[in-house]
C-alpha cells in the first residue's frame, strides 16, 4: 500500500479540511495516510469522520510554520514543525510521498533540505497542471521556485516536465514548448534564445519551439518551459481570468429572468466547466528535482483539493517519477548538456 505523509497543520483551513481530505483520499484511493501535526488537534478532527477500515495514523509534531514566517529561517529553527517532520517521513523511507498545503516556500525549503536534490539537477522546480481546451492538462514548469534561470536549467525543466507528462498523463511523446513573447525563432531575450537551441538539439525532448501565453490554454503543447518569475505571473494571471469569467458569467445569467432560466438548463454543463478550471480538481503543484515525491497544495485548499493532492502524490509514486528523473539526468546526460552549453558559447550551435 502506498504511504502518503500529509502536513495536517498547514493551510488556511487546517487541520479540519486537511484531515477531511485525507480521510476522503484514504477511502477513495486506497492509500495509507500519515497525518503529521499536533496529535490532539488531529484526533479531534478524526472523530468527526468514519475511519473504520482506513489506514490512517498520526505522526506527532509540536511546532507549526506560519504562512507569514520566512521559510528558510522557520524550517531551520523549527526542527519539530509539521512540515519538517512530514519531509522526514519521506526522507527516512517511512512514507512514499508527501503533501503540504501551508507555506509554499517552507514546503520547498524543507523538501530541498530534508530530501536533497537529485544528482545532476541544478535546481528543483515547481510544476503546475493547468487546464486546457483538450482532455489533457498542460504542465507548466517552473511556476515560482526559480526567479532567475540559465539555459541549462530550462533544458532540465523540459526533461523533467516530459517525464511528468509521460507518467501522469500517459503521453508517449509529450510536446514541449518554450514560453516566449512570440513564436518566431528570432524573438525573445538571450536566455530563451540559448535555451531554444539546447531544447531543439536534445534527442529526448519532443520540442515544438516557442509558444505564447495564449497557446498553452488551447492545448498547443503538453509541457511549457519557463523561468519561475514568468511562470508564476502566467499562473496568477490565468487564475485571475478564470475567476473573472466565473463572476461575469454568474452576473449575466442572474441579471435577467431568461438568464436565470438558461442557467437552470445549463447547470450540468456549468458544473462540468467549473470542475475543469477549478484548482481544487488539479490538487496541487509538484516540486520536482528532489529525492522524493512532494506535492504542494494551495494554501486555501479545502477537503476536495487535499484529496486530489494526495491522488497526484500517489500517481507520481506509481509512475516512478523520481527514479526516472534520476536515470535521465545521469552523468552522461550532464556531460552532453555541458558540451552543448559550451557549443552555444562558442557559437557552434546556431
Amino acid at each position: 500500500m502506498i504511504r502518503i505523509a500529509v502536513d495536517a497543520m498547514g493551510g488556511d483551513y487546517a487541520p479540519r479540511e486537511v484531515v477531511h481530505g485525507a480521510v476522503l483520499a484514504a477511502r477513495e484511493y486506497g492509500v495509507a495516510i500519515q497525518l503529521v501535526g499536533v496529535p490532539e488537534a488531529i484526533q479531534s478532527e478524526l472523530k468527526r469522520h468514519s475511519t473504520a477500515g482506513l489506514e490512517i495514523s498520526i505522526v506527532p509534531a509540536t511546532e507549526i510554520v506560519a504562512m507569514d514566517e520566512k521559510p528558510s529561517r522557520a524550517v531551520t529553527r523549527k526542527k519539530d514543525s509539521s512540515i519538517v517532520v512530514t519531509t522526514k517521513q519521506v526522507a527516512e523511507g517511512l512514507a512514499d510521498g508527501m503533501v503540504a498545503a501551508g507555506s509554499t516556500g517552507a514546503a520547498a525549503v524543507a523538501a530541498q533540505i530534508g530530501l536533497g536534490r537529485i544528482k545532476n539537477v541544478d535546481r528543483s522546480a515547481i510544476a503546475c497542471l493547468m487546464p486546457t481546451c483538450t482532455p489533457n492538462r498542460c504542465i507548466v514548469i517552473d511556476v515560482g521556485a526559480n526567479v532567475e534561470c540559465d539555459p541549462n536549467q530550462l533544458l532540465q525543466f523540459g526533461l523533467m516536465g516530459s517525464i511528468l507528462a509521460k507518467g501522469l498523463m500517459n503521453i508517449d511523446k509529450p510536446t514541449v514548448g518554450l514560453l516566449n513573447i512570440g513564436t518566431e525563432e528570432t524573438k525573445g531575450n538571450q536566455l530563451v534564445q540559448d535555451a531554444y537551441k539546447l531544447l531543439k538539439e536534445h534527442a529526448n525532448i519532443n520540442f515544438i519551439g516557442f509558444v505564447e501565453g495564449r497557446d498553452f490554454p488551447m492545448g498547443k503543447c503538453n509541457v511549457v518551459v519557463t523561468d519561475g518569475f514568468t511562470g508564476n505571473v502566467a499562473l496568477k494571471t490565468a487564475e485571475g481570468i478564470s475567476k473573472m469569467i466565473t463572476v461575469m458569467l454568474r452576473h449575466e445569467l442572474l441579471r435577467t429572468v431568461p438568464g436565470r432560466l438558461a442557467s437552470v438548463m445549463a447547470k450540468p454543463a456549468l458544473i462540468a466547466l467549473k470542475q475543469r478550471i477549478d484548482y481544487n480538481e488539479a490538487g496541487g503543484a509538484l516540486l520536482v528535482g528532489v529525492k522524493g515525491v512532494c506535492v504542494i497544495a494551495h494554501g486555501g485548499s479545502r477537503s476536495v483539493a487535499i484529496k486530489n493532492a494526495i491522488r497526484v502524490a500517489k500517481d507520481m509514486v506509481v509512475a516512478d517519477v523520481v527514479r526516472k528523473i534520476e536515470t535521465t539526468l545521469n552523468v552522461t546526460t550532464v556531460s552532453a548538456l555541458s558540451a552543448a552549453c559550451l557549443a552555444i558559447s562558442l557559437g557552434c550551435i546556431t
